[in-house]
């Protein structure tokens, strides 16, 4: 109920000291990893899931070195995350949480050059934050070593099975210790992370905050207005007018594609909008520039596509408007989930296409619904049928099943049975 039942030290609640108390996630979830169980959590975005699983990772950590145990130069804990940007926000919290107890974290990810990341191993880092891609660079040219892991973290799991990471993933767990600790946090709960969780862990507690269905924040107030594609740019000035008045707020915009989001920032900038906007069509000291101008308020207006929907931590974004309805109802879960964070409420607009954004409006309309949010007359006329997703790899007709069962064996007295 407070931080002072916690059970971490003064030095690692320093971390904590601008919040009143424990948020849902980090209350339930403490004292289950602390018992040292395997876990996964089922949380919304922006509901506080790195300190949930950065200070028991911490405090394990303090633990084994007060126990004399030795790791060598390599990490004790892993966190892997699926974007550069989650993965820098992530570093950034255990840095902070971590200073004053003396433990040093290493964020790694790639678009940036090896050499400073090859040092600090070298050096001896407590945790690494990382991408997969990078981290398996990283373990093959020798510079990271992972036989030391006893506490290894998935991060947004479901984003980085969508970015087909999970091969990388694999791997890279078959490089930590057999006995390590192994939690699991994810917005979504599809079979996938459920198959995954099955194969990782070892008789896991699920913690779920909320709905296990594909649910959004409730201190997000989520407007839809069912738009013509073509009326989009002279509206997206209107709503920057009411939501953007002071031009010193921050709001964030949503794209869908690259070219988009340098067209949205090339026209907004040219009718004296201060604007920037964050893709993978530039370079990563480009993305890192536009989200730190962001985050200080210099440029309060940001375009960007999905690579920014998941890990951006920033607590005071006022609004979101999404230009483009995303691919998956999850993207837009994600998206509207960047403000609204840290307790605080927030606002999100977001322009419904009927004719490339349809088959998505039962899913929708169910989100709405769920976080007791107008729907909309217009989105109700596309009908409420939520469509089966098909999975990657097997199709429409992949089943939903229980992979914590154990197969049943068939035998056959004859050949003819």
């Amino acid at each position: 109920m407070s931080f002072d039942q916690s059970g971490f030290s003064a030095d690692l609640l320093q971390s904590t000291r601008t919040f009143a108390q424990p948020s849902p996630i980090q209350a339930q979830c403490w004292p289950i990893i602390q018992s040292g169980r395997d876990l996964v959590g089922i949380a919304a975005t922006g509901s506080g899931k790195t300190l949930a699983f950065g200070l028991p990772g911490l405090k394990h950590i303090l633990a084994q070195k007060a126990a004399g145990v030795s790791t060598g130069k390599g990490p004790s804990a892993l966190v892997l995350a699926p974007t550069r940007e989650l993965a820098q926000q992530i570093a950034a919290v255990l840095e902070e949480a971590g200073q004053a107890a003396g433990l040093r974290t290493l964020c790694a990810y790639g678009g940036v050059p090896k050499p400073p990341q090859t040092a600090a191993l070298r050096k001896g880092v407590d945790v690494v934050v990382a991408t997969p891609g990078r981290l398996e660079d990283l373990i093959n040219d020798g510079s990271c070593r992972l036989s030391g892991v006893t506490y290894l973290v998935l991060d947004e799991a479901d984003r980085m099975l969508d970015l087909g990471f999970e091969p990388h993933i694999r791997a890279i767990a078959g490089a930590t210790r057999a006995d390590r600790q192994t939690l699991m946090f994810s917005a979504t709960w599809p079979p996938a992370i459920q198959k995954l969780a099955s194969e990782f862990q070892a008789t896991p507690a699920r913690v779920t905050i909320g709905s296990q269905d594909l649910s959004a924040s409730h201190s997000v107030r989520q407007i839809v207005e069912v738009i013509d594609p073509a009326a989009r740019d002279r509206r997206l000035e209107e709503l920057l007018r009411k939501y953007h008045a002071s031009r010193k707020n921050r709001v964030l915009v949503f794209v869908l594609y690259k070219k988009e989001a340098a067209r949205v920032e090339s026209q907004l900038s040219k009718r004296g909008w201060n604007v920037r906007a964050i893709h993978g069509d530039i370079n990563q000291r480009q993305r890192s520039e536009a989200v730190e101008h962001f985050k200080s308020g210099q440029v309060p207006l940001l375009i960007a596509t999905d690579v920014a929907a998941r890990g951006l931590d920033i607590p005071d974004v006022e609004a979101v408007i999404n230009y483009s309805f995303p691919l998956t109802t999850e993207d837009y879960v994600h998206r509207i989930g960047r403000t609204g964070r840290a307790g605080k409420s927030g606002l999100s607009h977001t322009f419904f296409s009927g004719a490339s954004d349809k088959a998505r409006a039962g899913e929708l309309i169910n989100v709405l619904k769920e976080a007791n949010q107008e729907v909309p007359e217009e989105l109700l006329k596309f009908g409420t049928t939520v469509k089966r997703k098909d999975h990657k790899l097997f199709g429409a007709h992949y089943k939903e099943v229980d992979f914590t069962k154990k197969a049943t064996k068939v035998s056959f007295d004859s050949d003819d049975e």
